[in-house]
């Protein structure tokens, strides 16, 4: 039976996972902590804007598993905040437990606070990785999901300190790249200033420390905004956000605040003291990161060179997927090119010719025109998601985004890719 490793049990991860086991590989999932879904942990926000698309193109494809289990999970749908229209917030509290579910039923071995230390090549091809305890993992394909942020000295280099606490890089070790580590270039994203990566683009308030009148409003009406005065207005900071479809006037001229479990502060951070001068904001305390008040995680600063079908340049049997594979943001993005990654390393152990999502398909353009775009100058300095920001634009421009599931639908089967994850290739 064809063995494959995914490295990285963040969204991106766990489909990759999923997708070479329903491509019938024997799959192990290889975490460096002790939970899965990485950054989902403290995420929540999917289905809005163009990734109702996205979502609806993956189930349809067969690969819906993770984005029906968001829906089972969604503590609010159908809400509408700036910039964004039927968007769903996943209760980022008990997600992961039903993720790891999912997985184990399809039989994928998930091996948590396994910190790959050492790849060794013959040629273009991955042999093995070895860990910190220097166990041997075989496979005959990888996919390399580790994300791009730390460790702790790149935050400090480049941002403002290490601060996402989710990640816990002093606890289970700083992140490590497969990709780097296969002795492939990666390459940095920019801000817009020119500098390297981009700040992570929300913070996590404990919900009760909020008070009682707001706390109530919030779980009621899914999404709170609060304006904030003159002297607190924070345009400054809308450059330094990973996730430029929040950096527009509403989020630097309000408080907009998410329930996802936790109060989801749409700002890459707020200076404590000045949070608690707000109505209702009083008792603030930060729940991710602990630090909120000063900095947040610095991302984008280890994405490999790939292809459309996501295989990793100069190395034969290496694939990647989520943050990654391009300079791209959110929960669905990570699902979309996950499964594309998984299904292909599949492929590539028997020999067959690799997907590559069709242009009439809006996961398969995202792919392609993040990929273009980071040809160019101004294009490494921008942020790409089904959401908002640039590609949102081109969707709308191409008709590519829709929110009729039955549209979405004939597009997928047009091309021929209805149910094209649930194939068992072996």
């Amino acid at each position: 039976m064809i063995k494959v490793v995914v490295v990285g049990g963040g969204w991106a991860g766990c489909a990759a996972a999923l997708a070479a086991s329903k491509a019938g590989a024997q799959v192990v999932l290889l975490e460096r902590t002790d939970l899965l879904l990485g950054t989902g942990l403290v995420g929540g926000i999917f289905r809005n804007n163009g990734r109702f698309t996205a979502a609806e193109e993956a189930i349809a494809m067969g690969g819906g598993d993770l984005f029906v289990a968001m829906d089972a999970n969604a503590r609010h749908r159908g809400i509408n905040f700036p910039g964004h229209s039927h968007a769903s917030f996943y209760d980022v509290t008990t997600m992961e437990p039903l993720v790891k579910k999912i997985l184990q039923n399809y039989g994928i071995d998930i091996k948590t606070r396994v910190r790959v230390s050492t790849v060794v090549k013959y040629g273009k091809k991955i042999q093995y990785l070895s860990d910190d305890n220097e166990e041997v993992i075989e496979g005959d394909a990888f996919v390399d999901t580790t994300g791009t942020s730390g460790p702790m000295g790149n935050c400090l280099k480049y941002g403002n300190g290490c601060a996402m606490c989710i990640l816990r890089c002093p606890t289970f070790g700083p992140r490590v790249s497969v990709t780097a580590k296969a002795e492939v270039k990666e390459v940095m994203g920019k801000k817009a200033d020119g500098t390297y990566g981009a700040m992570s683009g929300s913070c996590k308030i404990n919900k009760d420390s909020l008070s009682p009148e707001l706390k109530d409003k919030l779980e009621k009406e899914g999404m709170v905004v609060i304006p904030l005065p003159e002297n607190l207005k924070k345009t400054g900071m809308l450059g330094k956000k990973a996730c430029t479809q929040y950096a527009i006037a509403d989020y630097a001229e309000n408080i907009v605040l998410i329930d996802t479990g936790h109060a989801k502060l749409m700002t890459p951070f707020f200076p404590l003291d000045a949070l608690r001068t707000i109505p209702g904001l009083e008792r603030a305390r930060y729940e991710d990161p602990y630090s909120g008040g000063i900095g947040n995680s610095i991302r984008y600063l280890g994405i490999a060179p790939c292809d459309n079908s996501l295989k990793v340049e100069g190395i034969d049997n290496l694939f990647c997927a989520g943050e990654k594979s391009g300079i791209l943001v959110g929960h669905t993005e990570a699902v979309v090119t996950g499964l594309l990654a998984g299904h292909n390393a599949v492929r590539y152990c028997l020999d067959m010719q690799y997907l590559e999502l069709p242009n009439e398909l809006a996961s398969g353009d995202f792919i392609r025109f993040i990929h273009q775009q980071m040809e160019t100058e101004d294009g490494i300095k921008q942020r790409y998601t089904f959401s908002g920001a640039a590609y949102f634009a081109h969707m709308k421009k191409t008709g590519l985004y829709s929110a009729r599931r039955e549209e979405i639908n004939e597009r997928v089967a047009k091309a021929g890719l209805t149910d094209v994850y649930n194939v068992c290739l072996v």
